[in-house]
This record gives structure tokens, sequence and C-alpha cells, in this order.
């Protein structure tokens, strides 16, 4: 897979896209296509082994918290799908997560809670896992003519991923538990463990007000980030994004998290591609940053490929299908 500046490449991408945005997947795939389908972004869920859930809030029962958080506790997989049947909601191509499980518990601070003492997390936004974005390669490279000639575009504005000047890290660690000090024996709350993190990592403006920006580099190499910086970008509606050529082998098997220039030190959270499509046009594949699915657009056979894949949880779906976060009528 190799960096490319011929952005033209993508310009097709711009001319049948709602302009501006309505709401509707066709914000992010092209109108036209013989077909769609909407590939659900994974959740898991967990339990506490041989107990309870303690009850909400933490600070007035953080000694029930604690026991459970040092106890065994069961995690797995879990499907839209799955989410639906717990709550007693319907499962459908235009489903919402929030709706899904029967309230807004981002709000709140929670997890959704079922019947059985599962909690669900949200789908990742913006990201599809290592393995589904293997398992929909892999299918989509049977449904193209120029499966070796191919493009993949990342969202520039992840985190770290292009290099800048300024005076702090491109990129940061965040942490929510207490950490070691320094010397691995003394325990430091959050805040204390963020104010030493700042007072290296930041300079301070008060007494270094003309200290000049330094280069901090990104992920991607220093070549590719200051091309990036000078324009070499593929824009699309609302989205700048990093342009590659590639095969779609390469991104057919879930070690792909490992090998891209974009590549993150943990390979689960390396960013998903954004965009890729083919040269012969034949599909799309786009995963829109905030959205939790991802939205696939070829022929009627790839679409249905696409959906009877068992490694993907996935919906054909109409063209001008709503998307927005109340537009799931179904479960209101």
């Amino acid at each position: 897979m190799e960096w490319t500046g011929d952005t033209a490449a993508g310009d097709w991408l711009r001319q049948d896209i709602d302009q501006p945005w309505r709401g509707t997947m066709n914000d992010i795939v092209p109108r036209g296509f013989e077909g769609y389908a909407r590939v659900f972004h994974r959740s898991t869920r967990e339990r506490p082994v041989g107990r309870p859930w303690p009850a909400e809030p933490y600070e007035r029962h953080r000694a029930e918290w604690d026991a459970v958080m040092h106890g065994d506790i069961d995690v797995e997989p879990a499907r839209w799908a799955d989410a639906a049947a717990a709550f007693g909601t319907t499962m459908h191509a235009g489903a919402q997560w929030n709706r899904l499980v029967r309230g807004d518990f981002r709000a709140r601070g929670v997890e959704p809670l079922d019947g059985d003492g599962w909690r669900y997390s949200e789908p990742r936004e913006g990201c599809l896992d290592p393995e589904s974005v293997a398992a929909l390669a892999a299918v989509a490279a049977e449904y193209t003519t120029t499966p070796d000639d191919a493009y993949v575009a990342v969202w520039e504005g992840w985190g770290g991923l292009v290099g800048s000047f300024g005076p702090a890290p491109t990129a940061a660690l965040a942490v929510s538990e207490p950490q070691l000090a320094d010397n691995e024996m003394e325990w430091v709350s959050l805040e204390e463990h963020h104010r030493r993190m700042l007072g290296f990592a930041v300079t301070d403006p008060f007494n270094n007000v003309f200290r000049k920006p330094v280069w901090r580099p990104g992920r991607l190499s220093d070549e590719i980030s200051r091309a990036v910086m000078d324009g070499a970008r593929l824009d699309l509606p609302g989205r700048p994004h990093v342009l590659f050529r590639a095969r779609l082998d390469e991104l057919a098997t879930p070690e792909w998290a490992t090998r891209v220039p974009w590549a993150d030190q943990t390979p689960e959270w390396t960013a998903s591609p954004s965009w890729i499509w083919p040269s012969d046009h034949a599909f799309a594949i786009a995963s829109e940053i905030d959205w939790d699915s991802t939205i696939v657009a070829g022929s009627n056979a790839f679409v249905r490929a696409v959906c009877a894949h068992p490694g993907l949880e996935a919906l054909p779906i109409r063209e001008g299908t709503m998307l927005t976060w109340d537009s799931d009528d179904l479960n209101r």
C-alpha cells in the first residue's frame, strides 16, 4: 500500500453525494448504485460472574463496584440483533443504537443493562474492527475487475495520524485508572498523573513565550505529513482524507491493522479505512467518522454476498434511507 497525491482519483465520489447533507445514507455514499447494505459495527457485552452489577451511582457504592471490578467478568461480542432481542426492540436496516437499547444511556453516563445482567458497550463510531474490514475486503475482491488496483482513504483528523508543528505532542494517552508513579512503588491519582504528564508534554506559554513551534511526527511519515499539509488531500464533503493506492488482498486478513502505513501500536485501535473503492468503480465502502455503521454500495450480487457473510452483521438498505440519531421510527 502506497500513499498517492493523485487525489483526482476520488473526484467521482462527489458527483452523486447529497450536498448539502440531508441526513441520509447518501450524504456519504453516491447515489446510483444497484444495491446498498449497512454493516453494523460490533458491540460487546459484559457481566460479573456470580453476582449482579452494583447500583448506580458509583460514588455511593464504591466498595461494591471495587469488588466487582477486581473479580471475574464475562465479556463476549454482541451484535445489534442480540441487543434488540434482549431489550425487546426491532432490528432493521435503519435501526439506531440508542433506540435499540431503549434510551439515551450516554446522557446518563451509564451503559445499557438488560434483564439478564449484561451491560452493552456502544459500537465504535467511525471504525470497523479489523476482522470485519478483512471480511469486507475479501468479499469485495470477488466483485471487481480491478482487485489489484484499488484506493483506500483515511480521515485526516484521527489523532496523531499526520505530523504537525506545535508545542505539544500530536498524540496523547488517555487513562481512566490510578497509575503507578515513576518509581513503581507509589500509586498516584488520575489528576496527579495528568498533572505530571502536562509537566513534560506541554510547554509553558508564560515562561516560554518566544519558543518556536517544533515538528511533532505523526504515525504517517514526515514526507506524507508535509505533503498533506501542503494540500495533497482528498476533500470530500466535510471530510479531508489521506489517499493510498492498494490491493484488496492487503486488507483481506485482520493483520492489515499492523501493516498499513498509519498502523497504531495497538492494532485494534488502528483506524479502519474511511473509504475503499476499486479503480473500476464497481463498489464503494464508506465509514463515516460519526456513524456506528459502514455503508456498502455496489451490485445486488455484492450486497447479497456482504449480507450473507457469517463474520458480518449487515442488512440491505434502500437508497436515500435516513440515518440520523432520531430516524428509527420502528423503535420510537
